[in-house]
This record gives structure tokens, sequence and C-alpha cells, in this order.
């Protein structure tokens, strides 16, 4: 069962995007950011159900803040770009698309912005459920017995929840109608690429197995690519 904190953190997380989205827009007549908050709420407490029947250590996990004193500097700095540039760039969104109306997209693209969306947060959920040391900090979770997952998406590529991420950058400003946000999508995901790759040499160095798991899965992100 979800505890208060819980809840409380889902809607809190709702608002701001809320805010940050139709604050930059200055206007709530926006269907199309409210169907996007509305999904974004709905994954996230389907997750988070899921995680408290199935694995409660991992939900209190990612309850935990993005910066910690057990990750190396390089990821507590890039994390602070990500929480500096996110919500620059959801306000960038409502700029260009309802304030200013500096780009707009075709129908058809903001269709396939909400797939797209809708395909990442399911692939989010399945990645959850299948990786109990998913904290959103880089670091060796020895006390609770961390080890290599091999199984699900993990079977196909190193980083899934990285590639559901990304996947979801790219398709926000699709969905929303910004060809800025698309800019801007394009910065975080350069983030989350550096650090992957960073997380992969740390994990290759410090975690059992994982340099071995490396040479059977040999792709990060992109089967066949990289």
């Amino acid at each position: 069962m979800m505890t208060i904190k819980v809840w409380v953190t889902l809607t809190a997380n709702a608002a701001i995007f809320a805010l940050l989205l139709f604050g930059g827009a200055g206007t709530l007549a926006w269907p199309a950011a409210w169907t996007y908050v509305a999904m974004l709420l709905v994954a996230s407490v389907l997750i988070c159900r899921m995680l408290a029947r199935n694995d409660p250590e991992l939900l209190k996990e990612r309850m935990r803040w993005p910066l910690q004193r057990e990750q190396p500097q390089w990821d507590r700095r890039i994390m602070t770009a990500f929480l500096v540039l996110y919500p620059l760039w959801l306000l960038l969104i409502g700029l260009d698309v309802q304030r200013f109306g500096w780009t707009a997209m075709p129908l058809w693209l903001k269709a396939l912005g909400m797939v797209g969306v809708a395909m990442a947060l399911a692939m989010c959920s399945r990645v959850f459920g299948s990786n109990s040391f998913l904290s959103p900090v880089v670091k060796i979770q020895t006390a609770r017995g961390h080890r290599v997952v091999s199984n699900g998406p993990y079977a196909v590529i190193r980083h899934p929840l990285y590639a559901a991420v990304s996947t979801f950058f790219a398709a926000t400003p699709l969905m929303l109608g910004s060809a800025w946000g698309l800019v801007g999508a394009a910065i975080l995901i350069g983030l989350l690429v550096r650090r992957t790759a960073l997380e992969d040499r740390e994990l290759c160095l410090k975690l059992e197995g994982y340099a071995n798991y490396a040479t059977k899965v040999p792709y990060r992100l992109i089967p066949g690519l990289w």
C-alpha cells in the first residue's frame, strides 16, 4: 500500500509539471498539456502501486532526493544540470506553443508524440518491474545486495530506463507541438547519454559481474548501434 509521502510526492510532481507548462503558456486552455500531465500522473501512480506491492524497498529508494552523499561528483554535477534544465525546458515549451506561438507542428506529429510518450511510460513500467536496484543516483547499493540484472529489457540493452527516458524527452515536444522543445530535448538527451557512458564505466569497475554482462549485452541504449 502506498504511503501518504508517496501520494504527496506524486501530487506535488504533477502540480509542478502543470505549473511550469501552464505558467509558460499563460493560459489553461491547452488540452494537449492537460492530457500530458494526466498521462504522467496515471503512469506514476501505476508504477508506484506496483512497487508498493512488489518492491517497497525500491519505491523507498525512488522517493529519495536525486542528490545524495553516496553518488560520485560527476553524477552530482549531471543531476544538478537536469534539475536546472528540465524545468526551463517545460517553461520553454509553454512559451513556444501558447504564449508566443514561435513554432507549430501538424496534428500527425502531435499524435506521433503522444504515442511516443505512452510507449516511453510503458517501457519505464517494464524496467521498474525488472530491476530492483534502480536508484535515482549512481551508486553501488551494497546494503541491498546489489547485483547485475540481465533479464527482461536488460537482455537487450544495458540501460533500458535511459532509453525510455530518451524516448520520453524526444516525444514530449512533439506531443505538445514545440519545435524549440526539440532543441531542449536534444540537450537533455545529450546529458543522459553522457551519464549512461559514465555510469557504465562505474559499474564495470565496481559492480561484480557487470564487465562480463557488458560483453554479453554489448549495447547501452540502442540495439545494434550503441
